[in-house]
């Protein structure tokens, strides 16, 4: 790396950086210090499926007499997990904002501990107004995690990886949703803890769980790309050099590949808000709508399902509430199949294809569910088969929209780019899923539940239209090449999106 002494100032971080970090990170092959990495950052997505699947499959033993929580199914599948939600989105942008201006590390330790003392304190729950508050919390800082980790795995991914390792890790929220269904029995059995007891362990265990994955995540360093840009350069090439250095050794060569090129950049602290709403909306307003869209689509689909499931099966197939869990395991392991199958495709096919193809499918498959269910022709088997065969498919395309949005916009915004989508996505499909959801298969009555399956099947078959035209291919290349940072002393070609 070298600088131009000239227009840099040490000691206001501003100035001219010239450096190969990008394309030196992007050119190692897979080490040991990546899958520290993927488990530092990446394991967060079990807790949280864990979570959410648990408290969709309590609902039914809360409302139970005796549970030590006043409280209705209804109000824990519909206002409760809308105000998770609506904590998810308003984390997300707070979080990720910090996260731009003050660094992925810092963040992702915070984001985690808010997210583990929320969830501590959902364990002590007594009263409505305490759980709903308490799920808001938990869910301001798993918004955090969001912004603050897909963000910082991207950048530290080599860009040949880089897809189908986003995928799995956004999609190994179901392992947790599998641990979560299963755990769920146990903890619900009254022979095992009482009535009100088995609930309050199953939060508790999460928060152990999640202490584990915080001493690991200690290890995880910061961005170089984030650091050379806020002028830190030195401690971006010492942090690249000793990781090349320790690639060499596991792998016993002298030399790594030479890196791809450089870029010169302008340092800065931090980016405002004007300049990033611009960035996004103006030069890259196509990839805004697809953004958007691809997050709708799965927020509906998903915040409903996840936190409606246990709902269906109850009241529909007459499925006890302790036993919810063994169906819900099944279709989470589906879930992540999904992602663990096709991400390679991600990186080799192409995004394009991919993400549209497992949108529309998806939504094709749903709206065929929902014809069966609504003829009378499945059981509760039959109902998390078709589930499980949906998404499959839908998990793989649900996950790409973390990947898209988290590279598809320039450095400085990463991160606030992330949460924005998130934040509006998740706010159109994900609060009004679960209110929508629970309202309609509360009512018992099938067409209503129908209805629900179809509004969800359309907003995803819809999305994927938009990426057939939209979406943008951005496997095996580097992220500075996919969106040019704004700090660069370059433009991008003529003809990008």
């Amino acid at each position: 790396m070298t600088r131009d002494n000239d227009t840099m100032d040490a000691t206001a971080g501003t100035g001219t950086v010239t450096t190969s970090v990008p394309a030196r990170l992007d050119r190692l092959p897979w080490s040991r210090w990546h899958w520290m990495i993927v488990i530092g950052l990446g394991t967060v997505w079990i807790l949280d499926g864990l979570e959410v699947t648990v408290v969709g499959n309590i609902a039914g033993r809360l409302a139970e007499e005796g549970s030590g929580l006043p409280i209705t199914s209804a109000q824990v599948t519909g206002i409760a997990a809308a105000l998770y939600v609506a904590g998810a989105c308003s984390g997300a942008l707070f979080f990720g904002w910090l996260t731009d201006r003050y660094g992925r590390k810092k963040l992702f330790i915070i984001t985690l501990a808010v997210y583990l003392g929320a969830t501590a304190l959902t364990a002590l729950s007594f009263s409505s107004w305490w759980f709903f508050a308490c799920r808001f919390l938990t869910g301001f800082g798993i918004g955090g995690e969001y912004a603050a980790i897909n963000s910082a795995i991207d950048e530290l991914i080599p860009s040949k990886y880089r897809g189908r390792i986003d995928l799995i890790i956004n999609g190994s929220f179901w392992l947790g949703a599998v641990g979560g269904s299963l755990l769920s029995i146990v903890m619900l059995d009254t022979d095992l803890f009482a009535i009100d007891v088995g609930w309050r362990l199953t939060f508790a265990l999460g928060v152990v769980f999640g202490l584990v994955i915080l001493l690991v995540r200690r290890h995880v360093p910061e961005s170089p790309r984030w650091q050379f840009i806020h002028g830190q350069g030195e401690k971006a090439e010492g942090l690249v050099s000793r990781v090349e250095e320790e690639i060499r050794r596991e792998k016993g060569v002298a030399e790594l590949p030479p890196p791809a090129g450089e870029i010169t950049i302008h340092t800065r602290r931090s980016i405002g808000f004007g300049l990033i709403a611009r960035t996004v909306f103006s030069q890259y307003r196509k990839r805004a709508v697809l953004g958007l869209s691809l997050f709708v689509g799965q927020a509906f689909l998903y915040n409903a399902i996840t936190f409606g499931f246990g709902a269906i099966l109850t009241t529909f197939f007459d499925v006890p509430t302790g036993s919810t869990g063994y169906y819900f395991a099944v279709i989470a392991v589906g879930n992540f199949f999904g992602p663990l199958l096709l991400g390679r495709f991600f990186d080799t096919v192409g995004r394009r294809i991919m993400i549209s193809g497992t949108y529309i499918l998806s939504g094709l498959l749903l709206f065929v569910t929902a014809w069966l269910f609504g003829g009378g022709h499945l059981t509760a088997t039959t109902l998390t088969a078709c589930w499980c065969v949906v998404l499959f498919f839908a998990s793989a395309g649900a996950s790409s929209a973390y990947l898209t949005v988290s590279e598809v916009f320039p450095m400085e915004t990463r991160a606030m780019a992330i949460a924005f989508f998130y934040a509006i996505g998740t706010a159109a499909g994900g609060i009004s899923g679960p209110l929508i959801f629970a309202e309609l298969t509360e009512s018992g009555v099938v067409a209503d539940t129908v209805l629900a399956f179809q509004i969800g099947a359309t907003l995803m078959t819809l999305a994927g239209l938009v990426a057939v035209f939209l979406a943008v291919r951005a496997e095996q290349r580097s992220l500075e090449d996919i969106a040019v940072p704004l700090s660069a002393q370059v433009t991008p070609a003529p003809g990008k999106r």
